[in-house]
């Protein structure tokens, strides 16, 4: 505690004003907030609406002036309304015996009245130190236990039991405990990457690594060092061996994420890895043997595209033993409202906004939308309404979604604001190319990369 950085909220509970007085007056230098209080009675009140840090606490009241029966008994109901409190006694040298045994029965310390200033600063900051550190104890200890828990459930970052989610929980179910691929198809922001992590939770792998890798990120030029490997001097930034996604998700599960966006001479180097169950690092001659289970999604329709030629009809038979198709945020209007609510608890919780609800209103203008950004953009949009909000009740003003005319009719504007219209454009083009960033972004004029910027920009 220094003057030019005050800290930590303190109680001072003592019948003597002079005594109020003169803590007040001291701590108040180093505290942020220092409060007093005459009367012992009102502790469970001021307890129930304010956390402190440090309760610093008289061992007699008028009631009771020398055995410090009072002091035992407020200690006691203090500990039992916040049993994290830090709780200082002050005491009049001829109870120390006393103040002893009240530390013994749950007090952190004690100091002497009256007091020397500098003996109550190092008493009291200890105390603040104390109660940071139960508080961050606490902090992790919840933290891991939340952790636990979520691990241990099958489907966690799932939300919504309709009939379609349903089946998807009841294929991951089927089929995660076998070593098939599996294939998850769907738009973009249904999910593809929660079930490949459902599956791999589930799965007999689930204490190896889980490895991600966005296919349409990588280019073709890093292709095979990245998912491949290459050892020291292959090329001018290979200065040591390095093993690639294949190797490094041995043991494990290998997730390809947008497989449908590889050009064709790539998809026949993943099919070579995969018939051999080999790779060959850049630079090297050696084969790498690599042991994954192996799942891959895609928001394209790469049943016709092979058909098309497009894909290669061999890899799309090595990479869909089981298909799971994830519906989109539209076909799924019964999960609606349990996922508006559970992305209202977590951000209002994340910026300590005090929304609780969406109006009627505003949830029949949720409806309506058909979500081309699914349930990610669901998301984004009930984030932003909360940061935007300061009203406990969401109304249909705080959602801005662009009104499209009848098809083809091109689209209408709220506003003519450019941030506005750019959003409404790609809304309304990832509508369009039912969310396949590659088409979107190929109707825009833009690379992958910066419609995403976009994207992220606009919260889509």
């Amino acid at each position: 505690m220094t003057n030019n950085r005050r800290s930590g909220t303190i109680l001072v509970v003592d019948d003597d004003e002079g005594v109020l007085q003169a803590a007040r007056l001291f701590l108040k230098q180093y505290a942020a907030r220092v409060d007093t209080e005459r009367s012992p009675d009102t502790l469970p009140a001021l307890l129930n609406n304010t956390r402190y840090d440090v309760v610093l606490l008289d061992m007699n009241f008028t009631r009771d002036s020398t055995s410090g029966r009072e002091g035992y008994f407020w200690l006691d109901r203090i500990l039992a309304l916040d049993p994290g409190a830090v709780v200082v006694l002050m005491t009049a040298f001829g109870d120390v015996d006393t103040a002893v045994r009240a530390i013994k029965a749950g007090a952190t310390d004690f100091v002497l009245k009256p007091w020397q200033n500098e003996k109550l600063l190092a008493t009291v900051s200890a105390a603040l130190s104390l109660r940071r550190s139960r508080d961050e104890v606490e902090h992790l200890r919840s933290g891991r236990a939340a952790l636990g828990e979520a691990q241990d459930q099958p489907f966690h970052g799932f939300v919504g039991d309709s009939s379609e989610m349903r089946r998807v929980y009841e294929t991951v179910q089927k089929v995660a405990a076998t070593e098939a691929s599996v294939l998850i198809l769907g738009e973009n922001g249904t999910g593809k990457e929660l079930v490949a992590r459902a599956l791999h939770r589930a799965s007999s792998r689930a204490g190896e690594v889980f490895i991600s890798v966005d296919m349409g990120a990588i280019t073709e030029t890093l292709f095979e060092s990245e998912l491949f490997g290459h050892v020291k001097g292959a090329f001018t930034d290979a200065r040591c061996d390095r093993a690639g996604r294949f190797e490094a998700a041995s043991g494990g599960t290998l997730f390809l994420d947008e497989i449908g966006n590889l050009h064709l001479s790539l998809q026949a180097k993943i099919l070579r890895a995969l018939e051999t169950r080999q790779v060959v690092r850049v630079g090297s001659n050696r084969p790498a043997p690599f042991d994954v289970r192996l799942v891959c999604a895609s928001n394209r329709p790469v049943h016709a595209m092979a058909d098309r030629g497009e894909f290669r009809q061999d890899l799309l038979y090595r990479v869909n033993t089981v298909e799971i198709l994830l519906p989109p945020l539209r076909e799924r209007g019964g999960d609606l409202p349990q996922l508006v609510e559970h992305f209202l608890k977590r951000y209002a919780r994340k910026y300590g906004k005090p929304v609780r609800k969406v109006s009627d209103g505003a949830f029949k203008k949720l409806q309506a939308y058909r979500w081309p950004g699914n349930v990610r953009e669901l998301e984004h949009a009930i984030e932003r309404a909360i940061i935007l909000s300061d009203t406990p009740v969401l109304q249909p003003g705080d959602f801005l979604f662009p009104s499209p005319r009848a098809e083809g009719a091109g689209l209408h504007f709220d506003s003519y604001n450019l941030e506005e219209v750019e959003k409404a454009v790609i809304r309304r083009t990832l509508e369009k190319h039912h969310g396949n960033i590659t088409s979107a972004s190929r109707e825009l004029g833009l690379t992958r990369a910066s419609l995403y910027r976009r994207m992220e920009k606009h919260g889509i």
